[in-house]
């Protein structure tokens, strides 16, 4: 990195799109390290979280947030609060939107968002899943979400599950942040702990082998966080659910798919830490939790 500090790029960019865009995939392609988790299903993230990408130009530390959707629940309207929240943050937007598919209700709801904050800085769009689509249907979708955010800054088609101009999309930023020192370590990457990672993980192995209402009704509470030295690390972990029913599909039968997410789990963990781990799961049942304060509270979704 360059000795100047004074003439590095660094700021604070906000990740922004309606949910299962591809926000978390995108951020954890341009670290290149596995940092947050995706899935299939909508709302996979539900805070906000840093991904810190240090090069030769600069810092850019970008804030992964929950996609804006029509929230049902409490939990839901503290992920909307969350996404918007970090406006008043950052440095410059990055908008990431699906323009595999036409923009939808979700989307006009960001726009509202994105396009009337009344602060004076740059807008970026990333036209993610341009891997999914033909060039006529990219054409359409492009102008209709180019009608829907007017006047950005710049727009860049791309690919998070193949890396498509993912370089020009770090210049792009680059191109736009404030000259000045960085404000993480170089070799910091995120700002969570792995255990709140891990955390994240195993929800995510449990969104990939659950189906129908269950997986946004799971929430995941490390109970055990220990290093065994070069036995590497044992990790307790409890899947609470809302109903009784849930909680019986989680096991599955004989403890079939408790077993199924953990294994699944313990080795995207692995891959994370680079350490072997030991991983235990349990699920119990704490009724209508998303609704509930002191559930979020719990969770870590509510400060105070």
């Amino acid at each position: 990195m360059e000795t100047n500090n004074d003439l590095l790029r660094n700021g604070f960019v906000a990740v922004m799109g309606s949910p299962n865009v591809g926000k978390s995939t995108l951020i954890n392609a341009l670290i290149g390290v596995k940092i947050a988790a995706v899935s299939p299903w909508p709302q996979t993230t539900r805070k906000r979280q840093l991904g810190i990408l240090t090069t030769d130009s600069g810092q850019i530390v970008f804030i992964d947030t929950p996609g804006i959707h029509n929230p049902f629940h409490k939990l839901g309207k503290h992920m909307n609060e969350e996404a918007h929240s970090v406006l008043d943050d950052s440095d410059a937007i990055l908008v990431v939107v699906d323009v595999s598919k036409p923009p939808n209700e979700e989307d006009q709801l960001l726009a509202n968002i994105v396009m009337r904050q009344t602060r004076s800085i740059p807008i970026l769009m990333a036209l993610n899943k341009i891997d999914l689509v033909d060039s006529e249907i990219l054409e359409d979708n492009n102008a209709a979400y180019e009608k829907l955010f007017p006047n950005t800054d710049a727009r860049i088609q791309t690919s998070a599950i193949l890396g498509e101009n993912l370089d020009v999309m770090v210049s792009s930023l680059y191109e736009r942040l404030p000259e000045g020192p960085p404000f993480f370590p170089e070799d910091q990457i995120t700002d969570l702990y792995e255990r709140e990672i891990a955390s994240d993980l195993i929800r995510e192995a449990a969104l990939y082998h659950l189906r129908d209402e269950v997986p946004h009704s799971i929430a995941i509470r490390i109970d055990e966080f220990t290093e065994r030295g070069d036995r590497g690390a044992y990790i307790a972990a409890t899947l609470f659910v809302e109903r009784d029913s849930q909680k019986g599909i989680v096991i599955g039968k004989n403890g079939k798919m408790l077993k199924q997410i953990g294994t699944s789990a313990r080795i995207e963990i692995e891959n994370m830490s680079g350490r072997k781990v030991y991983l235990k799961l349990r699920a119990k049942v704490r009724k209508n939790w998303r609704n509930d304060e002191a559930s979020l509270k719990l969770f870590g979704f509510r400060k105070s």
